[in-house]
């Protein structure tokens, strides 16, 4: 049984389900389990026929158990993308939050929000991820994965050293640009999400695509509202991340 990487996992929880790493190591994804207790968590993240795994699991007690090495190539990410990356399985160190997800939006333990935060902090200090790369599963897969949500409490997180964070921007209404809209404030919106890391086509065109990578952008940094729509307070959020 090896060692765990990191002094805060309290016991090694062996998964089958990883491979060697084809990328160095850039990222760190957050998670949240989707089921209804840790237990059938663990047990999914841990047996072969399940075809998936983290390298940490972080339970409601703020409980840490490693589950894949990190210098292994943990299946977590699925069919991912983040700044011309297309191998976060690879480019990445993935930690699973317990928690039931969308089903049931209740507030994260704070204890388990420390665990998480002092976890992060190890792992980005050891393998010197930026702030900028530690992101979501719902950032990487665009349409395809929610999770952690837009109840987790990134602010939270940036409070304790991880993560990157700006204040949202004011929701006030008004015009935004949503399905349909074209011209060089969508192309502009589009260069920003992209430099950012999002994957986008900068077309000028807003079509279902430029939604979802919008709703991404809002389930992480401006969580109040997520309706996919490009209104003044989402593109002031972005801009000031993108210069920060």
């Amino acid at each position: 049984m090896p060692a765990p990487d990191t002094p805060h996992a309290a016991d090694f929880c062996p998964s089958p389900n990883h491979g060697e790493r084809l990328t160095p190591i850039s990222s760190l994804i957050l998670h949240y389990t989707g089921m209804p207790t840790g237990p059938s968590a663990l047990e999914q993240l841990t047996r072969a026929e399940s075809q998936v795994s983290a390298h940490y699991f972080v339970d409601e007690d703020g409980t840490i158990l490693q589950l894949v090495p990190e210098a292994r190539r943990a299946w977590h990410a699925g069919r991912s993308f983040w700044a011309g990356e297309t191998d976060m399985n690879s480019a990445s160190i993935g930690i699973e939050i317990v928690h039931p997800g969308h089903a049931d939006p209740r507030p994260f333990p704070d204890r388990q929000i420390e665990a998480v935060a002092a976890l992060c902090r190890d792992i980005c200090e050891r393998r010197a991820i930026l702030p900028r790369r530690v992101l979501g599963h719902s950032d990487i897969a665009i349409g395809r994965k929610i999770d952690p949500g837009e109840f987790f409490p990134w602010k939270a997180l940036a409070e304790q050293g991880v993560g990157h964070y700006v204040e949202p921007a004011r929701i006030i209404g008004g015009a935004a640009l949503e399905t349909g809209a074209s011209g060089a404030e969508v192309r502009d919106l589009h260069r920003t999400l992209a430099d950012y890391g999002y994957q986008i086509d900068v077309s000028g065109n807003y079509d279902e695509a430029s939604a979802g990578a919008v709703a991404a952008f809002q389930r992480h940094f401006r969580p109040a509202l997520v309706d996919g729509r490009a209104d003044s307070s989402t593109i002031a959020t972005l801009r000031a991340l993108a210069g920060s």
